[in-house]
């Protein structure tokens, strides 16, 4: 579920410097002159990013003021889409996905996993781990699924969830997407 509620942050510190404005202007060009606003979706996304995975108030009203948008227009955006985290999110923002292709291949499993090794959703662990269910993330061929920062990790079950979890704790590497071996958006195939 979506949080359409900002955090209690007010002393976060958040500004565009010169080098963020030349690549928002850059992004703005490619509307009309008349339509820069049309911008606030890929620049509340590169604001995600540099606040280091969310977006505090600050940032939405830097959106506002580059875009000459009042700040309700910019958070009606920021709170509609899924995408857009208004509470820190952590180093590791793991997305579950609860959809039915995911759910009837066993997400609940992966919920639960992500439960008992990082503790409630929206919640950041002391690792800088944090998990949400969302809705489709696209890869219902390989589900379960789920998306860890920018990295998509398929065809899950309790335990190589688990394993993926660990791996992030103790900094090592990790296999992305299919965790069975499998190629693309082959069959799956029981042995």
């Amino acid at each position: 579920m979506t949080v359409t509620k900002l955090a209690n942050e007010k002393d976060y510190d958040f500004e565009f410097d010169d080098q963020d404005i030349n690549y928002l202007n850059a992004i703005i060009t490619n509307y009309p002159n008349d339509k820069k606003q049309s911008a606030v979706v890929p620049s509340l996304f590169y604001a995600q990013r540099k606040a280091g995975g969310w977006l505090p108030e600050k940032a939405i009203l830097a959106v506002s003021k580059l875009l000459d948008m009042p700040k309700i227009r910019v958070l009606e955006i920021a709170t509609f889409y899924s995408m857009f985290n208004l509470q820190p999110s952590g180093k590791y923002f793991v997305q579950v996905c609860g959809t039915t292709p995911c759910w009837l291949r066993g997400a609940d499993k992966v919920k639960q996993a992500c439960n008992d090794y990082i503790g409630m959703q929206r919640e950041v662990s002391e690792d800088g781990l944090c998990w949400v269910e969302v809705e489709c993330l696209g890869a219902c061929v390989n589900a379960p699924m789920m998306q860890i920062n920018d990295d998509y990790y398929e065809d899950l079950d309790y335990e190589n969830t688990v394993e993926i979890l660990k791996k992030i704790k103790n900094n090592k590497n990790i296999k992305k997407g299919s965790q069975i071996g499998r190629k693309s958006s082959e069959p799956f195939v029981r042995k």
